[in-house]
């Protein structure tokens, strides 16, 4: 069972990590899933510790987050006066804004045989180039999926042209502007960042330097393509589950072919249909945005770095369009904790890209994302199908324009009329809401 705790946790490399950087008081976050192992971590880690000379480390479990299992929970960790915090399970990778981070992604099982023949059957199928996504659960596997696969291609006598996906850090730390990156388990180098400005995760393509390729990082994963190719030209294999972290991807390429390879089941699915209905709700939430006139903003994230950055953005874009805002925090914001601003039309959910669509069906007013928001609120600006679900591609130095009261009519889809926008005088307000329903 320690055995098991140590490989399955990194025990010895945490234990590493904590002791170059001499740390003294260490917060572990655990999401729910991975809680009734927490105790064993932690005594695991202590007695690693201990014996290389690292006993007066101090570990604190953190079991409850603030907002997103998925993001370093800053907050939490401030109450200890952590000065790092090891962050296990699944990641959204977002950038922290104060405290470095370790990441332990765990070692999800993965049949690698038939991972392998899974992608040699979509090969067979297409004559797409085939870029190989993954949860971060798997990376571990990534080696091992690509040394097989070649295999297989060897005794089937084909050679398809298959890209694999790079884990993009496992440590971060806004202290020093850099992040430790690696490649699977083995290689390590630096990549620089910058804490504060929000483009350490930018999902959308940067080119490099030598204007040879286009560098793509989104989920915790960094690839990249030639310039003159596109994304549409490659077929997505997704190795993982039916998560926040696929709905990402699948909304963000939403013209590539996709196909998800479920590790559980051991089964090859195509079925996007249910995200592409996401897509034509997130769509008329739009339109029925357009029509607001008082407008929540919804802090979902205090350690995402460029948070502040996005929801002045938002102030600004809202008072230009005539409109006024509250700007709300309050945690995880549910129906019951929203009734109690009924004044608002619509809200705006302010948080890392994998917890962006919240689902507002129950709510009374519809939740919508910041990218949502920059559409809704922008005139003449509409929808070209491109979805950008990270807010750090949204931030922006430009200051709108205010809204002229003359300005002509818009037709409204959802009153099916054309209407006139009150112009009423925007302004903001914070509300620092301790709600505990």
């Amino acid at each position: 069972m320690e055995a098991d705790v140590g490989s399955r946790y990194e025990i010895p490399r945490t234990a590493e990590f904590l002791r170059a950087r001499a740390y003294t008081r260490v917060a572990l976050q655990f999401p729910d899933e991975m809680l009734k192992d927490a105790a064993a971590v932690s005594r695991a880690l202590r007695r690693e510790l201990a014996t290389s000379g690292g006993g007066g480390v101090r570990v604190f479990v953190m079991a409850d987050t603030a907002y997103n299992s998925c993001c370093v929970d800053e907050v939490g960790a401030s109450h200890i006066d952590a000065q790092c915090v090891v962050h296990y399970g699944h990641t959204c990778m977002s950038p922290t804004s104060h405290l470095p981070a370790f990441f332990v992604f765990g070692k999800a099982p993965l049949d690698i045989h038939a991972c392998a023949t899974s992608m040699l059957e979509c090969s067979r199928k297409g004559n797409k180039r085939i870029l190989v996504l993954y949860g971060l659960e798997y990376a571990y596997a990534l080696d091992d999926l690509r040394r097989t696969f070649e295999e297989s291609c060897k005794s089937n006598s084909c050679n398809p042209e298959v890209q694999y996906a790079d884990v993009l850090c496992s440590v971060m730390s806004p202290l020093s502007n850099t992040a430790e990156e690696r490649s699977g388990t083995s290689c390590h180098k630096e990549l620089s960042i910058k804490s504060d400005v929000p483009t350490f995760l930018n999902i959308r393509c940067s080119m490099e330097c030598s204007s040879s390729t286009q560098k793509y990082n989104l989920g915790g994963v960094t690839w990249n393509i030639s310039a003159q190719e596109k994304m549409d030209d490659y077929l997505i294999f997704w190795i993982g589950q039916d998560n926040s972290a696929f709905a990402n991807i699948v909304l963000t390429f939403n013209k590539c072919e996709i196909v998800r390879y479920d590790a559980i089941k051991n089964q090859l699915s195509t079925d996007v249909s249910h995200l592409m209905k996401v897509l034509r709700r997130r769509y008329y939430l739009v339109e029925k945005a357009k029509d607001a006139n008082i407008i929540g903003i919804l802090v979902g994230t205090l350690g995402v770095a460029g948070y502040l950055h996005i929801i002045e953005q938002l102030k600004e874009v809202i008072r230009a369009a005539g409109k006024k805002s509250y700007t709300l925090v309050m945690g995880r914001p549910n129906s019951a904790k929203l009734a109690n601003f009924p004044e608002c039309e619509v809200f705006v959910y302010v948080s890392c890209a994998q917890t962006a669509l919240l689902d507002s069906k129950d709510f009374l007013a519809p939740v919508i994302t910041p990218f949502e928001a920059v559409l809704a609120f922008s005139r003449g600006r509409e929808w070209t199908g491109e979805y950008l679900m990270d807010f750090k591609d949204l931030i922006t130095s430009e200051k709108q324009e205010v809204t002229s009261a003359s300005e002509e009519a818009r037709f409204s889809f959802i009153k099916g009329a054309y209407v006139e926008d009150n112009c009423i005088q925007g302004t903001s307000y914070a509300v620092y809401a301790s709600i505990t329903v």
